[in-house]
């Protein structure tokens, strides 16, 4: 069995049916000054029901190319966003 990356982040936009755009934060260390920066990533993310909001924080799991630049789809949704 194979090991399925798993991302975290929050929606930032509906992009389209049944898809989300997620952004997804994480902290380097900065190779020369040595203090922690924040890097982003934004992926697209499969969302078969339709039930992601802007906001939302989510866990997202890796899976076979669904389009061209799709291939992560939703495993939980862990908060809401506010409406």
């Amino acid at each position: 069995m194979t090991h399925k990356r798993e991302i975290q982040g929050v929606v930032v936009k509906r992009s389209g049916d049944k898809t989300a755009s997620v952004l997804v934060t994480r902290s380097v260390l900065h190779p020369k000054y040595h203090k922690t920066v924040k890097r982003f990533k934004k992926y697209l993310i499969h969302d078969e029901k339709n039930e992601l909001n802007v906001g939302d924080s989510v866990i997202a799991i890796e899976c076979r190319p669904l389009s061209k630049t799709k291939s992560f789809r939703l495993k939980t949704i862990l908060a809401t966003g506010v409406k």
